[in-house]
């Protein structure tokens, strides 16, 4: 396929609340950069009901969404559901050298060299079962979930689902002295402001962290 004349990136999505969030932060952040949106958000829900968590099917299926992102022209692939690394890492070693990114890896580095004890709050259970490990050795990390927040936010009560983030970090700062604050899913995004707000402290979002790194990973 013919290489087209303004970069191409697959967003790959498995939960429907994470479209809006990534693709604002790209026309913000990268406007000349064309997008393409792909969603299965069955993905989530079968890993949430999965006793096998994430098995060789699941990594299957990330492969397939993929292999089409790809045929597409996709010349870069941001995944934007933190719960599914495993997943995420296959994709990038069939892929290589092109730029795979796990939605919250960039994230990650940024809150590593802030030097600051960082807050991690999730609305997913699943993934404070798997970030944290993603972390580099070294960071003083503790987590929260905001318990309810994404169902809120599946009821269409926003505001409910930012109280619950601003709620969740604001434990983390008081009880455990956190000096940043790190919001797991791209759907928390929307409650950047609530957080900051509460807490004071700076808060720092999968989205805008994840779009700076593909832009630098092919040279815009």
């Amino acid at each position: 396929m013919t290489r087209p004349a303004l970069p191409r990136v697959a967003l790959i999505h498995a939960l429907a609340h994470s479209v809006a969030p990534i693709n604002d932060a790209m026309a913000r952040q990268w406007p000349q950069c064309v997008r393409m949106n792909l969603l299965d958000d069955s993905l989530s829900a079968d890993l949430a009901a999965s006793p096998g968590g994430l098995d060789a099917a699941m990594t299957a299926r990330f492969v397939a969404l993929a292999d089409y992102a790809v045929s597409t022209g996709a010349q870069g692939i941001l995944f934007t559901c933190s719960a599914f690394g495993p997943c995420i890492d296959a994709v990038a070693r069939r892929h290589a050298p092109m730029p795979v990114l796990k939605p919250n890896e960039a994230m990650l580095a940024d809150a590593a060299a802030t030097g600051r004890r960082v807050g991690l709050v999730a609305s997913f259970a699943p993934t404070l079962a798997s970030m944290p490990a993603e972390f580099p050795a070294g960071v003083a990390l503790r987590t929260a979930l905001a318990a309810g927040a994404l169902e809120a936010l599946n009821r269409g009560d926003a505001a409910r689902h930012d109280a619950l983030a601003a709620e969740a970090a604001w434990r983390l700062v008081r009880e455990e002295g956190c000096g940043v604050i790190a919001l797991a899913q791209f759907s928390l995004a929307r409650a950047a402001d609530a957080v900051a707000q509460r807490c004071g402290v700076p808060v720092l979002t999968t989205v805008d962290s994840a779009v700076r790194a593909m832009k630098s990973r092919l040279g815009a």
